[in-house]
């Protein structure tokens, strides 16, 4: 050993470690055990700071059971505080891909914070004697009830963060919608010509859907308050006080104003992952219909000269290395791949859930992992689309116009009044001659010219009943 290790040991041996290192042997194991991702969970600073939490409220109600002494107790929570602070993070050295349901990133937090500890109480690090990772900041726990208690903590920061900035793309929409509610245009079903409607109902619709999902999203995350803190192996709660489960939650609730309530059953909710799955859907359902919208807006951009030209898109870059002056659809085009990798980890989660095996799954670090990374990246997606596409979308007003003017499908309009075969035969003699419907029915002997321009007004047509007024 020279001055720049130390060396620690446990049941497989001694083990060198850096001596300026905060963790110790059990995650220098794994971190030559997991090379898979190159993502170190510090990578994830929603989940460490969960990890603070959940270890300070269990030092907390051991020192009031009388599982630690109080000296521990404070100097455990002050390393604590230090997390959930945003400091030292970087020492989180595991990757996020890893066996043993967790075991690995718990075991990175209670020597991490076990040498802070240490170090408060005016020690070395690694002088485990004075203050051990296991049996001090890991009393009364098992990575069983920690882990998936910290995961469910984290992912409630991560939907806080998305649901606002969900709001925020709804707003855009809004705002669209509302400026937008005077142009007329052409609908579309089947992507063929369907009946007049304004931009604004078209934007409103956008909205509307994002405000549903907002919806389901809290829905979602109420299940995920439901934690097992105080479970430790499988849910009989060996080796925890007695009364520690409800204490340990009571506290965890008040160290991270989270709403937490202990499972009713801890058994049951060791080893179920059902919330996660839960949650995966409906982020799923939310990736799937921004998707949707990003495929309208790439379509109702389509153009400049030979696609549909509804609406143009902001320019935000070059579009080719090859044609000059082109621009692509950028900003809904990285929602559509953030979708697509949301859809994804999705299926990552149902297997992962399904995999589980009696009384623990061991497989929450891929779940954990595909959620935040979901959530993540779906905020991400939500403010660019606002703030770099949704913003400066501006409406083709001549040409939306000249199109609800020469449209057949105004002929919609007359079913009411002449009913559907008089209609179609009007539409298809239109279609034929290319004359203007209200010429054709003239001449059809069906309608006279003024009877038609009273009834096609077009603004008239967006509404339910709007011919009767």
């Amino acid at each position: 050993m020279d001055s720049n290790t130390r060396v620690e040991h446990d049941f497989l041996g001694d083990k060198p470690i850096p001596a300026d290192a905060y963790w110790g042997v059990h995650t220098a194991r794994a971190v030559e055990n997991f090379p898979i991702s190159g993502t170190a969970i510090s990578a994830m600073p929603d989940l460490i700071r969960a990890f603070g939490f959940v270890k300070k409220a269990a030092a907390r109600a051991n020192a009031e059971l009388g599982a630690l002494d109080r000296k521990r107790a404070t100097a455990i929570m002050s390393a604590c505080e230090k997390l959930i602070a945003g400091q030292h993070h970087d020492q989180f050295v595991v990757d996020v891909i890893q066996g043993g349901a967790g075991t690995s990133t718990n075991m990175n937090a209670n020597e991490v914070i076990a040498n802070l500890a240490l170090e408060r109480l005016g020690f070395d690090k690694g002088r485990y004697d004075v203050l051990h990772p296991n049996d001090h900041v890991n009393a009364s726990q098992s990575t069983n009830d920690v882990y998936p208690t910290a995961v469910r903590l984290a992912l409630w920061s991560g939907i806080d963060r998305l649901l606002g900035s969900m709001a925020t793309l709804r707003g855009g929409f809004e705002a669209k919608a509302e400026e937008f509610k005077d142009i007329l245009k052409i609908g579309r079903t089947q992507l063929q010509d369907a009946v007049p409607m304004t931009l604004g109902q078209e934007f409103s619709t956008y909205a509307v859907m994002i405000e549903e999902d907002e919806a389901r999203l809290r829905e979602a995350r109420a299940l995920i308050q439901e934690i097992n803190l105080g479970a430790t192996a499988i849910g009989t709660g060996i080796n925890a006080p007695a009364g520690y489960a409800d204490l340990a939650c009571k506290y965890l609730a008040e160290e991270s104003r989270i709403p937490v309530v202990k499972a009713k059953n801890l058994i049951e909710a060791t080893q179920d992952t059902g919330a996660f799955v839960q949650l995966s859907g409906v982020l799923k359902r939310v990736a799937t219909k921004l998707s949707k919208t990003c495929n309208d807006l790439r379509l109702l951009s389509s153009g400049p000269q030979a696609g549909f030209g509804d609406i143009r898109l902001p320019p935000r870059q070059a579009g080719s290395s090859i044609m000059p002056g082109k621009v692509n659809p950028v900003i809904p085009e990285v929602m559509n791949q953030v979708a697509f990798e949301v859809i994804g980890n999705d299926v990552t989660v149902t297997m992962a859930s399904e995999a589980g095996q009696l009384q623990l799954n061991a497989f929450e670090p891929i779940m954990g992992w595909s959620l935040f990374k979901s959530i993540e990246h779906l905020s991400q997606a939500c403010l660019t689309l606002k703030t770099n596409c949704v913003d400066g979308i501006e409406p083709n007003r001549e040409l939306l116009a000249r199109r609800v003017r020469e449209s057949i499908t105004l002929v919609t309009a007359l079913n009411p009044i002449i009913g559907y075969e008089k209609a179609a035969l009007i539409a298809k003699t239109a279609m034929a001659t290319g004359a203007p419907i209200d010429d054709v029915a003239e001449s059809l002997g069906i309608l006279t010219r003024a009877q038609i321009e009273a009834l096609l007004v077009p603004e008239k047509l967006t509404q339910p009943l709007g011919l009767s007024a």
